[in-house]
């Protein structure tokens, strides 16, 4: 019997949207939480399924992002429904929350939690389906997509390897799609991955529905890790160590952090 999602609820998303979209097969789905990748890797996406620099069309109307009630949900999915290239969309739900098809592939990109970087934000105990970008929540949708991470179907990417060898995730990436890319287009579209070219095209990649944000480009921030560990006094990053070794499998907090809270 197939298992109830989860429901994930914010003054601006809402997780039910998901069982009004149907699922097809070969569908990509970029799970991640708030600032750890998520355009980079619709971007990315993008990249390899249209093998063009020049995509086809703003990347938030290609991605669209599922939860977001900002954007009416029907005009959404008959978009999506339309879509004859291979389809990847966004969310910040985790995978418990949302329908899961073995014809689909869930991408969830990890990034240690201290970029989030506020001391108050370490102590927050709530309910992590109402502030799912809480120090719980946070840890609770990378340890889901953990525990999943030798299904066929799921691929787990740390953003630090991402700002490391860029070209050699992307490739591995699209082995795991099953996306073939002639080597000659390699070079162009790595380079177009890259947060330098991003921010030069922010106004195609950020999804601004309101037009809230005064400036695109900075929405890509210096796109390297260790932010928020510069914040952190030594006490501040005890409590850390504490708390999130009660809200997450050890070996998953070892590999998050690598040797960044040693």
């Amino acid at each position: 019997m197939a298992r109830e999602p989860v429901r994930y609820r914010s003054h601006d998303e809402d997780s039910g949207r998901w069982l009004d979209f149907d699922l097809r097969a070969g569908d990509i789905v970029i799970s991640t939480r708030s600032r750890s990748g998520t355009t980079w890797m619709q971007m990315i996406c993008a990249l390899l399924i249209f093998q063009d620099p020049e995509l086809p069309a703003p990347l938030p109307e290609l991605s669209p992002w599922i939860d977001w009630l900002v954007f009416p949900k029907e005009p959404m999915l008959a978009r999506l429904d339309a879509q004859q290239h291979r389809r990847f969309v966004k969310t910040h739900t985790p995978l418990d929350g949302i329908p899961i098809d073995h014809r689909a592939t869930y991408i969830i990109v990890a990034r240690s939690p201290l970029e989030q970087w506020l001391p108050q934000w370490i102590d927050w105990d709530g309910d992590r389906r109402e502030q799912m970008d809480s120090l719980p929540g946070v840890m609770s949708h990378l340890d889901d997509a953990w525990s999943r991470r030798d299904e066929l179907n799921v691929v787990l990417v740390h953003y630090d390897d991402l700002t490391t060898d860029l070209g050699a995730e992307m490739r591995k990436l699209a082995a795991r799609l099953g996306i073939d890319v002639p080597d000659d287009a390699w070079p162009a579209l790595v380079d177009a991955a890259t947060f330098t070219q991003m921010r030069a095209r922010a106004d195609l990649l950020v999804p601004d529905a309101d037009g809230v944000l005064k400036d695109r480009a900075a929405f890509f921030r210096r796109g390297t890790s260790g932010a928020g560990r510069e914040l952190l006094s030594e006490a501040d990053l005890e409590r850390y160590r504490n708390r999130t070794a009660r809200l997450a499998a050890p070996d998953l907090v070892s590999w998050l952090h690598r040797d960044e809270i040693s």
